[in-house]
């Protein structure tokens, strides 16, 4: 059974059982008030007998008056009054005196009773004159009110109940698609996803619940199932492209060397370019291993409290015995005055090697112009900002520049094997952060590593 068929059936039934409920509770109300009011009016009219037939006052005309003139006759009412003697006991005479002196003997003992047969109602009183006589006194009808509007409640309460039912199956039929939309959106998402656009991230309408976190969930696998995806298609491509080219030189040079005998100086100048090809063969290896490594894998990275200014220090300190004349500067008016903002959770190596891959490309590519390195921070994540003044990255380059070994057009004349922008990407998604960058053509390029608090 589909989620939103058991959605309609459980708001449907629970919400007919309780107008069901309910209606049954407003019948049984609405009888037990009908019955009290009938009593109540049997009540009057036995106390009005009593002013008329046994209180020896002045106005009897007046309340006799009044009792035609303002009480209704009710259906079958009959007005009695049994003396009782000095012993207490009733003088009853006939057959309608005995089939009462049950409900009289009940006056008798509780001063006042009330009695129902079917429709046929009963209200006495036992009443003491001045004179120290008793007397019971009761009044009986027929509530034919009762019959008239138990048939009008119920035909009321059962044409409620049916429209209730209507407009509840209504209500759980759009309830149950607005509460599916979400999943049925997020099931057509899910549908578009493929090898081809790993790219594509579920829109999260729902932060806050729970399939908004399940949303949020499907997205971070998507991270690692991309950058799992690409490193694996680049590392194929790429290696058998990057690596094919100094294995075929020494290969080469080797065949040649071999194929006659050859003067020491000609072995020394070959070993020497095999030997060149042969670092530039491993450092490409080991690039090549590093960033498959980095295809986020979080299980085997170590978390730790980092506190990101000295973390930029030690990765200054680290570009400085590289590059030693580089001008890269830390902009310390940017430090915010609450210095707690400054602890993030993360890996202290990678993030080195990774904010270093971004200052050592600063600087090379702005041939050791200053650099400038400045923080923003939001609630959610702070920001390393590194801004040079180098040649910076051609328009047409920008979207290439995550791929391994992509080198823009304009660096030629720079050594290097693009797999530093790529590294850090994979580095800054293993922290749930993000790598952006602005870069114009001879004006220089910004590049912003945002690292959230929450990792």
């Amino acid at each position: 059974m589909k989620i939103r068929v058991r959605i309609i059936w459980l708001l449907s039934s629970t919400f007919v059982v309780l107008v069901l409920l309910f209606s049954a509770f407003v019948y049984v109300l609405s009888s037990n008030y009908v019955f009290n009011d009938f009593y109540d009016r049997l009540k009057t009219r036995t106390n009005t007998t009593i002013r008329i037939e046994l209180d020896h006052r002045g106005d009897k005309e007046f309340v006799r008056e009044f009792k035609q003139e303002y009480l209704e006759k009710l259906p079958q009412e009959k007005s009695t009054v049994v003396e009782l003697n000095e012993q207490g006991i009733p003088l009853l005479s006939g057959k309608q005196g005995k089939e009462n002196s049950g409900f009289v003997q009940k006056v008798i003992r509780y001063k006042y009773a009330q009695e129902r047969k079917g429709s046929l109602l009963k209200y006495g009183i036992l009443y003491v004159s001045k004179e120290g006589k008793s007397y019971v006194v009761y009044t009986s009808a027929r509530n034919m009110y009762y019959t008239k509007y138990k048939h009008y409640l119920g035909g009321l309460l059962i044409s409620l109940f049916f429209s209730a039912v209507f407009l509840i199956i209504m209500v759980s039929l759009w309830l149950s698609k607005r509460l599916i939309k979400p999943i049925s959106d997020l099931s057509t998402s899910i549908h578009k996803i493929g090898t081809e656009n790993l790219h594509f991230r579920i829109e999260n309408k729902q932060e806050g619940d729970e399939l908004g976190e399940l949303i949020q969930t499907m997205n971070n696998m998507l991270d690692r199932l991309e950058t799992s995806f690409e490193t694996q298609n680049n590392f194929i491509s790429n290696a058998s492209h990057e690596l094919n080219t100094p294995l075929t030189s020494i290969i080469g040079q080797a065949d040649l060397m071999l194929s006659k005998d050859r003067s020491a100086d000609d072995y020394k100048i070959a070993l020497s370019h095999i030997l060149e090809q042969a670092e530039k063969l491993n450092k490409k290896t080991k690039a090549l291993l590093f960033l498959a490594q980095t295809g986020f894998d979080g299980k085997k990275m170590t978390i730790e409290k980092l506190r990101i200014d000295e973390l930029i220090f030690e990765t200054m300190e680290t570009v400085n015995r590289i590059i030693p004349g580089n001008k890269i500067k830390f902009d310390f008016e940017s430090l915010p005055e609450n210095l707690d903002v400054l602890e993030i959770k993360g890996n202290s190596q990678l993030l080195q090697l990774a904010l270093s891959n971004v200052l050592l490309n600063a600087s090379k590519y702005s041939e050791n112009e200053e650099v400038r390195i400045y923080l923003t921070h939001t609630k959610e994540a702070i920001s390393v900002h590194v801004q040079d003044n180098g040649i910076g990255i051609p328009p047409k380059d920008l979207s290439h520049i995550y791929d391994p070994f992509f080198r823009a057009s304009n660096t030629t004349s720079f050594e290097g094997y693009g797999i530093g922008l790529p590294l850090t990407r994979n580095i800054m998604r293993q922290h749930k952060g993000k790598i952006i960058v602005y870069s114009e053509e001879e004006k220089g390029t910004l590049v912003s590593l945002v690292i959230p608090y929450k990792s």
